[in-house]
């Protein structure tokens, strides 16, 4: 039946590709305004504004991933040939605040799911860290989290 699909029919096997775009609110352009006024109030007096997000779990050891690093022409670095993740340490979430009047980033990395617990507990920790405590400087894009601190090389 295969054969019959590919030689004579000119089927081949093909994933899916995302490319239907979904009903998006009438009002999305105006909340997002508000959001970005409620920023730039916030940080003209002061008061922190911190853009947040949680990332799919990632495998920790020598294992392939979709970045790209700079080095020297010729010389990849060198990982495993199979993506099993070993009994210890596994998989990790990396959970990401981005402090929009500093400019700066700040990941925590944890071994649950995504929770709010984990959410609350990434929030404490990257504040009590004293170089975290609100700057004052103008917001910038949407989405700061997505932009600043997970980017990947293509």
């Amino acid at each position: 039946m295969g054969r019959l699909l590919k030689d004579r029919l000119g089927y081949s096997l093909q994933g899916n590709a995302k490319t239907i775009e979904g009903k998006q609110h009438p009002d999305r352009d105006a909340q997002f305004r508000y959001i970005n006024d409620l920023v730039t109030w916030c940080l003209a007096v002061g008061i922190p504004v911190i853009s947040i997000d949680c990332r799919k779990k990632e495998l920790v050891g020598n294992f392939r991933n979709g970045g790209a690093e700079q080095e020297p022409k010729g010389s990849p670095r060198q990982v495993n040939d199979h993506d099993f993740a070993d009994r210890q340490p596994g998989k990790v979430a990396p959970y990401g605040i981005y402090d929009v009047a500093a400019n700066s980033g700040w990941v925590n990395v944890g071994v649950d799911h995504e929770t709010a617990a984990f959410a609350v507990e990434s929030i404490r920790r990257w504040w009590q860290v004293p170089e975290h405590r609100p700057a004052q400087a103008p917001a910038s894009k949407w989405n700061k989290i997505e932009h600043r601190l997970f980017r990947r090389s293509r």
